[in-house]
């Protein structure tokens, strides 16, 4: 089910960012010991109450050479495109500004709920001062502080109420949901049209030709599929447009729907850092990956040369072993056939299901090959695994002592229930738990 957006919108030294990392809290940070597993800070995931839900840090609306008012109409469209509520930033302390009414107009004519967050507010003394804020005619103005972590609660209990009933439709087990993923011009668009037998989305050799999702549903060996196409990731110091920073996030908003992810290396360029940074949203996010080589009509394409190639990318994508990679040229059709069953396989793979007394006899049959390791003189002890959950894969591992997993033994079990049941093109998740 689609989480709703929420976009904080103001002008300059306001404090929006403050309030994005207090409402994120440690989640903007995730950080994991594999290269090439990244997230950027412009947006996040965030939970109140049990609701969650995106947050945007839209940035402020600068006073620069310019024009004023084309800066905010760029601020707005990213609200009003993405946001289902937007929260609309000012400072107490300053009072209404100029600036703060041409935001204020350009937020009125968008139509989506606004509330109104009047930040810097740190003392009770100072919240007779806010009532100014209501000539902005967005209703009740809420009183926080950034800096103390203050009246957020009251806010986000606003927030929260003009969420979208999201629609509660079951998908169709049976159809796999997959997108495509990358730097821009890699050949997303083409390699679309090319599974589809028809021209459905744009191509063009201008990078950043996509700037939208586009769902598209088509049959193939007996099978129902979505694709979803999304607009081309940039590195961040080479995003210029409001719009085209902003496909980040409607990419990561199509990986959140898929089951499959299929992240495209072009085999021209070859592969450079970014490629890592993009594969590492769908790692990141749980969703099995397949890895496809698009151009490989562009190369010297013999078997030696394929061999080459796929050891780098192995060397590449540590944190990827388990996704197949598929070569093939989007434009000329080339090994296209080899794609959908490697979407199939990851997606049956990322839904199976162990049998429990399967699984221990395995990790038994693990521990006897290699046994656990002692720490301080204490020895690990597993006495029971079951997997939990589907879509990744989990599994629990009951243990006397959790702090007693490594995470190289941690790493041994998974390869052992690799071997033991596939699970090729899926992540999958051990969680050690103390036996109660």
């Amino acid at each position: 089910m689609r989480k709703s957006v929420v976009a904080i919108v103001g002008r300059p030294n306001v404090g929006k960012s403050t309030i994005f990392n207090r409402i994120v809290g440690e989640r903007i940070s995730i950080v994991e010991d594999i290269p090439g597993v990244t997230r950027d800070r412009i947006y996040s995931s965030a939970e109140w109450l049990t609701t969650d839900f995106n947050l945007i840090d839209t940035g402020g609306i600068e006073l620069g050479d310019e024009p004023l008012l084309v800066q905010m109409r760029e601020q707005a469209e990213v609200a009003i495109n993405e946001a289902d509520v937007i929260i609309f930033m000012v400072n107490g302390r300053e009072g209404i500004t100029a600036a703060d009414e041409e935001v204020a107009k350009l937020l009125f004519r968008s139509n989506k709920p606004i509330v109104l967050g009047v930040n810097k507010v740190d003392n009770p003394e100072m919240r007779d001062q806010i009532y100014e804020f209501y000539s902005l005619g967005f209703g009740e103005p809420y009183p926080i502080s950034g800096t103390h972590g203050l009246g957020l609660g009251d806010l986000l209990d606003a927030v929260i109420k003009h969420f979208p009933e999201m629609e509660q439709q079951e998908p169709d087990e049976d159809t796999i949901y997959f997108s495509l993923i990358g730097r821009p011009n890699v050949g997303k668009s083409s390699l679309v049209n090319a599974l589809l037998n028809q021209d459905r989305v744009i191509v063009s050799d201008i990078a950043g030709t996509t700037r939208d999702a586009v769902d598209t549903p088509f049959m193939k060996e007996d099978r129902d599929f979505v694709i979803i196409d999304t607009a081309g990731m940039r590195k961040r110091g080479k995003i210029y447009e409001s719009t085209e920073k902003y496909s980040i996030l409607r990419a990561l908003k199509a990986i959140e729907r898929s089951d499959v992810v299929l992240t495209l290396i072009d085999a021209e360029e070859g592969i450079i850092e970014q490629d890592k940074k993009i594969a590492g949203y769908a790692h990141q996010a749980g969703k099995a990956v397949v890895i496809v080589v698009n151009k490989w009509d562009t190369v010297e394409s013999d078997e030696k040369a394929m061999k080459a190639f796929e050891d780098k990318v192995r060397a590449h994508f540590q944190f990827l072993d388990y996704a197949p990679i598929v070569f093939l040229s989007a434009k000329t059709k080339k090994r296209i056939h080899t794609l959908v069953p490697k979407i199939i396989l990851a997606s049956e793979n990322h839904s199976k299901r162990v049998e429990t007394n399967v699984l221990n006899d395995v990790i038994m049959d693990a521990l006897a090959v290699n046994p656990t390791p002692t720490v301080k003189g204490q020895r690990l002890k597993i006495l029971y695994t079951t997997q939990v959950s589907v879509k990744p894969p989990g599994f629990v591992v009951f243990v006397n002592d959790p702090e007693l997993m490594h995470f190289s033994y941690e790493r041994f079990l998974e390869n052992k229930i690799r071997e033991a049941f596939g699970f090729e093109g899926t992540p999958i998740k051990i969680f050690a738990r103390r036996r109660q």
